[in-house]
């Protein structure tokens, strides 16, 4: 059928002249035609198949978790946040909490409180990967750099709760504020260490929709955060 082969009427509705644009129907198509057209497609697919067992190098899709030795993804692939560190091992997060103002479904939740070095620091930088769209917007929004969106992409879990972590390794003032320090000591005073999901909400003793708390925090996988240096080590 071609465009050429509408026409245009006048046709009653209400009482109304309303104009239409009427479409012939489609021919119908006897059964012998219907089945060349079925088998000609099979054929199709069936060479391209047979072509990828004589010439398995050709072959495009990715056999996964085969080869996650060798899986690579886009750089910019959006998987799990991360709190970004610097030379030093100190996070660049001052708390300004403009991540949390541009997250448009309140996926991040940031708690601060007066430090010893600065009467503003990050407490707890609390990110719900559950409800998380990966939009990079967090990202986008931070002027120090201290975001960013990894390609660890293997979260599938049997409780919801265990998608919501605390990002920061350690409540404390960020690097600008920690290296005008010179007593390392200090430095180390200020820092107390976090739990991934040691947050406030909602493994001890917060309850979630059709989810009851959970009488133990879980603890973290210590195989994912066996490489993660301690907070003041190298990055």
């Amino acid at each position: 059928m071609k465009l050429t082969d509408t026409r245009k009427e006048t046709r009653t509705l209400a009482g109304r002249p309303v104009p239409v644009v009427v479409t012939p129907r489609f021919a119908r198509r006897g059964r012998l035609a219907v089945f060349a057209d079925a088998l000609a497609s099979l054929l199709a697919g069936m060479r391209l198949t047979f072509g990828y067992l004589v010439r398995p190098s050709t072959v495009v899709t990715r056999q996964y978790p085969e080869n996650r030795a060798t899986l690579k993804l886009p750089a910019r692939f959006r998987a799990r946040l991360r709190l970004t560190l610097d030379e030093h091992g100190y996070q660049r997060c001052t708390a300004c909490r403009l991540c949390e103002r541009a997250c448009p479904n309140a996926s991040i939740r940031i708690l601060t409180r007066p430090g010893a070095l600065s009467k503003h620091e990050l407490d707890r930088y609390i990110w719900r990967m559950d409800s998380c769209v990966f939009c990079n917007a967090c990202v986008q929004s931070c002027p120090f750099g201290a975001l960013e969106m990894t390609a660890e992409f293997e979260h599938a879990v049997f409780d919801r709760r265990l998608l919501i972590f605390t990002l920061n390794r350690y409540a404390g003032p960020p690097a600008s504020v920690l290296l005008k320090e010179p007593d390392e000591a200090k430095r180390a005073a200020a820092m107390e260490p976090r739990d991934p999901y040691g947050g406030p909400v909602p493994l001890n003793g917060t309850d979630l929709p059709y989810l009851k708390a959970l009488a133990v925090a879980p603890r973290p996988d210590p195989v994912r955060h066996a490489a993660a240096p301690a907070p003041g080590g190298q990055a």
